[in-house]
Formats: C-alpha cells, structure tokens, sequence
C-alpha cells in the first residue's frame, strides 16, 4: 500500500468492506455503509485496545438466543456482587462490583446467571489466537481486554493497522459471536480510554494532534492509576480536570502527592512511555467466595478455607509457581474489607501449607464480626522449582507434601514433582 501525504490527508476506513479512501467519506462507495471511521493521521497510529462488550453477558446471550432482549446479570446470588451486566440493564443503573442486592432493587426483572469460567475462557483463547494472527505483540488484561501493539503490521499484511483492526472486529463477531470495541491511537493510555468512548461496537481514535484538547475537560478519576483515595484528595484540593494537572508544574505535583505526581503529569500531557508486553508476569493468585449468610462459624468456615486453599494450590501447580506470602481477605457483615497476611520461610504450592497458614490468619479474626465474604491467595510468586524444597530436619512437613503429590498423581494433575512416598490420613 502506498502511502500518501502522512501528516495531513484524511484516510477513511469502511468497517464492513474494509476499503480505504483518500479522503472524509460520509458512506461507503462499494458496500454504502456509514460505519466509518476516519483520521489525518490514522495511517502512523499503532496502539490499540480491545475490549468485548459486557463479555460474559455476551456469551451467555449467544448461548440462549431467548435472553436477546432481557437485563442479564452475571453474578453470585443475591449476596454476592456483579460480575458484569449486559447493556440494557445498565441502562437500568447497574454497574460491575455492584451489590448484587443493589443490582436487583435496579432491576428487578433481570436473569442472574453464575459465571461459567470455562466457557468465558475458551471464548477469551479464540479471541486472543484472533489477535496474534495480526500481530504477536498482544498484551492481554483479562479475559476480554487486550492491548496490541501493531507496529510494522502493514509491511507484513500490507494494509494499515486500523483496516486489521475492522477485519479483527469482524473476525470475532463470525467465530466468537459477539462484538468488541476498539481504541485507536499512539500510546496504551490513549488507545484504552478510545475503546470506552463509543461501546458496544465502537471504534475510535486519538491522535497526536487532538490529544490534549480531547483530554482537557476530562475528569482525574480518567487517568490510568488515579483511584478514589487520590481522586479525593485532588477535588479537595481543587483540582477536578486532567487539564488543570497539565497547567501545574510537575515539581509542584510530586511535592504535594509524592510520586505518583510525576506520573499524572505526564499522563495529563498524553505522555505515556509503557510498551506492550505479551507475557505479563503472574502477581498473585487467589480465590474468593461470597456467603449466602453472614457467619463465624468455625465449622464452616474451615471447610470454605480449605476448599479455597486447594482450588488455589491447583492453580500454582498449574502455572509452574509458587508463593512465599500467604494473603487472607475478610468482608464482614457490614462490607468492611479486611486483608491480612504471613511470609513463611520457604515459598510453598502446597494445600496443606497454605490452608494452616490462613487458618492461623483466619482465626484472630473469626471471633469479632460475621463474614460475608472469604479469600484466600499466595503473592511473592516465585518458580515451582524452587518451592517447597525438601527440609531434612522438618520431616512432618514432608509427609505433608508427600501426601499432596500422591493425591495429585492419583487425579491426574499436572503436578511440579514426582518424589512420591506413601501417604497418611489428612483432616481439615
């Protein structure tokens, strides 16, 4: 393809056809479509974000066509909180970490449906293989979010980046069945606050040119890292746009709220050095479930901890890794959010480990308040080889270890070890 007047002739894209044109369009000349979309510098942007429309909403509609026109919900039961909710339900107020209970008195007609993970991650699987045909530079986020680098894309497949980005969108919607909105620009900062502008279907642009203007009038909250503890205190300080950051001195910044002031600086000037990576490193791993009751239980919430703990202990050994920090999360009755924690010597993968641990973290708290909700993860991740190495002198830690690979070897797992010796009883 050739390339003409780069700095300042418009480019059009069709987002049906995929032609392109020297110029503004107001409709298509070879399909006479109006999904357009154009830009003077469209050809030298090569940031993009993509994100699936209410993903897991969307799955589940395409799966039961008769939900088509209904409010979906997908969440855990009228204790629990909202996982995501279709469009027209948020039509109605509802909105992602909403209170389930909330949600309802919202919309009180809606289908509330239990996550299906495994179905939302083959989805996620055929959508990011999609992704990589284009470019192998693709960072994903979650399961319905990912950010692409395609720089040099259009030597390789001789058409620009926002032609491969219609054909992509395309693409999803024929193999996956359900649509994505994109983001378009020259930074990872700009390209994700585009893909939110115009959703569900949407494709927009920032450029160079039209990024502080754009930026200006928006609210802090809209800057990547700015959440509501740092939000608050720059209303309280008077400073409510991104543009008033930008007229203050970066000095200024960091003096009043550390370091960070550095960063929103820069961000406030559309200034934003982050690349694309596609491995992104594993922090943490944990698990959570929300009560249908409050309790403190013992009982109970021993049996819950475990449960958690091996579903945990199966995901390290899934992902080759392990942990030297053992996390707990509470909410109590009254939504007050309680995280606790203990570094062991030794970085472990081991059930048995992780669940004595928490319990010890578990039970300086269970005789305070009723819990509504139980976490449990490991953080310090470090590699399964050097996990749960052999202690000549702990020999009872041994046995435990023992007993959980063989357990493992007899479902099948993938486990990190084979050194095997019998087992013996294990209660909870």
């Amino acid at each position: 393809m050739k390339i003409k007047n780069k700095k300042s002739k418009i480019i059009t894209v069709c987002r049906e056809c995929f032609k392109t044109f020297n110029e503004k369009k107001e409709f298509c000349n070879k399909c006479y479509s109006a999904n357009l979309v154009s830009n003077n510098e469209i050809e030298n942007l090569n940031i993009a974000h993509v994100d699936c429309d209410a993903f897991y909403a969307a799955i589940e509609k395409r799966d039961n066509p008769k939900y088509k026109n209904f409010p979906i919900i997908i969440g855990g039961g009228k204790r629990g909180v909202v996982a995501t909710a279709c469009y027209i339900a948020r039509t109605r107020g509802v909105k992602s970490a909403m209170p389930m209970y909330k949600a309802l008195k919202l919309c009180p007609d809606a289908i509330i449906i239990k996550p299906n993970m495994q179905k939302y991650k083959k989805a996620s699987k055929v959508i990011n293989n999609l992704m990589k045909e284009i470019t192998p530079l693709v960072e994903p986020l979650s399961l319905d979010e990912a950010f692409l680098d395609l720089s040099g894309t259009s030597r390789l497949h001789k058409k620009i980046p926002a032609v491969l980005l219609a054909e992509l969108s395309k693409k999803i919607q024929k193999k996956v069945g359900i649509s994505v909105s994109i983001g378009l620009s020259y930074n990872k900062f700009l390209s994700k606050i585009c893909s939110d502008i115009d959703k569900p279907r949407g494709f927009s642009i920032i450029n160079r040119l039209e990024a502080q203007s754009f930026l200006k009038d928006k609210p802090v909250e809209v800057i990547w890292g700015v959440g509501n503890t740092l939000k608050n205190r720059l209303n309280n300080d008077g400073i409510r746009t991104i543009g008033q950051i930008r007229e203050m001195d970066c000095s200024e910044l960091i003096v009043k709220y550390g370091s960070i002031g550095s960063h929103i600086h820069k961000l406030s000037n559309a200034e934003d050095t982050r690349e694309i990576k596609p491995f992104r490193k594993v922090k943490s791993i944990s698990h959570e479930t929300t009560f249908e009751k409050d309790t403190n239980d013992e009982v109970f919430l021993k049996k819950i901890l475990w449960s958690l703990c091996e579903k945990v202990s199966d995901r390290a050994k899934e992902k080759g890794l392990g942990g030297s920090t053992i996390n707990l999360k509470i909410k109590t009755k009254d939504f007050k959010l309680i995280s606790r924690s203990i570094t062991i010597e030794e970085p472990t993968q081991i059930a048995e480990i992780i669940f004595q641990t928490s319990k010890l973290l578990l039970f300086r708290e269970i005789k305070k308040n009723k819990f509504r909700l139980l976490g449990v993860g490991l953080s310090n991740l470090k590699d399964s080889e050097i996990c749960d190495l052999y202690d000549l002198i702990n020999t009872n830690s041994n046995k435990e270890k023992n007993i959980e690979f063989a357990i493992d070897a007899i479902r099948d797992r993938p486990v990190s070890y084979t050194h095997l010796t019998l087992p013996t009883n294990r209660e909870v």
